[in-house]
């Protein structure tokens, strides 16, 4: 899906840090800030080919605290820290099977990649969000925080779904010192991890990746818009967020899901 976009450059001057930000959504991101007129960092475990050559990238794996601290003095260093985060850094790593076989191995990387990361890398970067009295936070969440599928997101959904009550208490916290946080929980994106997600299911089914993709759809009770979300759709969503258009929205959590999601 192509989006029209008439670009504003109307974040020059801020920094934005976005881990995970070399492939998919955090790409998406990261491009779209920059589009913005944001100065961008990016944070990998590893340099991409697709990455813009103009973002500042720093190698470094956020769910390790030392690597954590790495980039916080890196970003301190060479830009006074940052007026904008997006924490959009986080995987399943669950082996599948159910409850059975998760080991306390899982359920601890599960958390460290998609919950403490962030906790961390908020805890380094936002004294001088709070000093300046301005700034924003973006944790990337995921429908399955409360949509878990047991059979396949068990660890990565309890992360995730503790990822938002964090968020919602942080910015209760945060507020009032003139910070905004606020979390965005993506439906399915076409992105690479989820091609690869979709081919080892298919594999451990022994069936084509186009029978699992339907059957995903109808276990997540079906997406009325009929398709995966493109990346830039929720690059938009976080382009606003961080916005001066958005400037009065705070602990909210919003779903870009297609319709997916079953309530009201």
């Amino acid at each position: 899906m192509e989006i029209k976009r008439h670009f504003e450059k109307d974040l020059a001057g801020k920094v934005a840090l976005v881990t995970g930000g070399t492939k998919g959504i955090g790409k998406a991101i990261a491009s779209r800030l920059t589009a913005a007129g944001a100065t961008v960092i990016v944070t990998a475990r590893h340099p991409s080919g697709e990455a813009n050559p103009s973002y500042h990238f720093i190698a470094a794996d956020l769910s390790d605290p030392a690597e954590v601290l790495k980039v916080s003095r890196e970003v301190s260093d060479k830009f006074g820290g940052v007026d904008i985060l997006v924490n959009n850094m986080g995987a399943n790593t669950y082996p599948g099977g159910g409850f059975s076989t998760l080991e306390d191995a899982h359920w601890n990387e599960a958390l460290q990649v998609n919950l403490l990361s962030s906790v961390r890398l908020d805890r380094a970067l936002l004294p001088k969000m709070l000093a300046q009295k301005e700034g924003v936070i973006v944790h990337i969440s995921s429908t399955s925080s409360r949509f878990p599928i047991w059979e396949s997101t068990m660890a990565y959904s309890a992360a995730k779904a503790a990822l938002n009550t964090y968020s919602k208490a942080l910015s209760d916290e945060v507020a009032p010192q003139g910070v905004r946080v606020v979390t965005v929980s993506p439906g399915l994106n076409r992105t690479s991890a989820m091609a690869a997600f979709l081919e080892e299911l298919a594999k451990n089914a022994n069936t084509t990746v186009e029978a699992v993709t339907g059957k995903l759809f109808e276990r997540l009770g079906g997406v009325p818009m009929g398709r995966m979300a493109a990346p830039e759709e929720t690059a938009e969503l976080v382009y606003f967020l961080v916005s001066q258009q958005a400037g009065y929205i705070t602990g909210a959590n919003y779903v870009i899901d297609g319709g997916n999601f079953p309530v009201v």
